[in-house]
């Protein structure tokens, strides 16, 4: 396994990044720990998950907690990753940025996973109410407590990264480490301004719906083979139809998954870290584990430029002189 910085930090996290959103929900239990202990066995070491994740009543981070103290080095050997901003309910001060709320959604997090510390916090949304004096103060007490050892974002503009990390240097604090955001073939505006920044500030980039909701996962072949999907993913298909017949033949001719060449775009950039990945099943994540042998020429990029034009590059070039 190519282990890979974490932004400007020493933290070494593998090139997939193992989502479990579907854990509790798509993913029972037991199947969530084979996919976390088979995840391990491959090497993947880097595991996001939410405050807000999971089905009613059975929390990702529960599900979480109750595998990693089943011992063997399970905790050591991972670096997990979780968020703050929703609630679990419509009370005041349950959800967003504001320092309780911060410390208190820690508090919970630490004890569903039954761990005395989160590798990597991150925001999961901007707080355009609660200004950062706030918000980093109340990281800073988690950091200095060893409750948290990283901050990051998610869903961040450009503009909010630059901001908070600025603010986070005049009290000579470490800031943003890494930014989660959408980001594939399909849905490439944040590099207008949201790679552009992070490259800058040396913040780790961890792609989220790297297959676009399904779309990029071979779905027009799925849908011609008979199989059902979701009445939202066939409208869809149906609209990208041209694009997608181009994409799946270029996998084709390339011989391997679409999945894997998804992922194996995102992992030529040099501004990604990890994209994540949330198999339902260990037969998913072993396929897409493949995606990490996937090699694309620039003339399969161009090719791939030409079915999914991005927004032109970075900005102001994007759209101007």
């Amino acid at each position: 396994m190519d282990y890979r910085l974490l932004g400007r930090t020493g933290l070494r996290v593998s090139p997939l990044c193992l989502g479990t959103m579907n854990f509790g929900g798509e993913a029972v239990e037991a199947e969530g720990h084979r996919i976390m202990d088979r995840a391990l066995e491959l090497g993947i070491n880097f595991f996001d998950t939410a405050n807000v994740y999971g089905a009613p009543g059975l929390p990702t981070e529960e599900i979480i907690g109750r595998w990693l103290i089943q011992g063997d080095r399970r905790r050591e050997r991972t670096v997990i990753a979780t968020k703050v901003y929703g609630g679990r309910d419509s009370w005041p001060n349950t959800s967003r940025l504001s320092a309780r709320h911060i410390r208190e959604s820690c508090e919970r997090s630490l004890r569903r996973m039954q761990t005395d510390y989160i590798d990597l916090y991150q925001m999961h949304h901007v707080d355009r109410d609660t200004p950062w004096e706030e918000i980093w103060q109340a990281m800073e007490l988690l950091v200095q407590q060893g409750k948290v050892l990283y901050v990051g974002s998610s869903n961040f503009a450009g503009w909010h990264i630059v901001k908070a990390n600025e603010r986070a240097a005049r009290r000579n604090f470490l800031g943003l480490v890494s930014e989660q955001s959408l980001y594939n073939l399909n849905a490439r505006m944040v590099e207008l301004e949201v790679l552009p920044a992070c490259i800058d500030y040396g913040i780790g980039v961890i792609p989220w719906s790297p297959l676009g909701g399904g779309i990029l996962g071979g779905a027009l072949q799925k849908l011609t083979e008979g199989r059902r999907g979701a009445e939202r993913t066939r409208q869809q298909v149906e609209r990208m139809r041209p694009t997608l017949e181009a994409w799946e033949k270029l996998c084709a001719d390339h011989g391997a998954p679409p999945a894997n060449v998804a992922l194996a775009w995102l992992l030529r950039n040099p501004a990604v870290t990890a994209p994540i990945i949330g198999p339902r099943t260990v037969e998913q994540l072993d396929g897409a584990i493949a995606a990490l042998d996937v090699q694309l020429d620039d003339e399969t990029v161009s090719e791939l430029d030409r079915i999914f034009p991005g927004p032109g590059g970075a900005a102001p070039e994007a759209y101007a002189w």
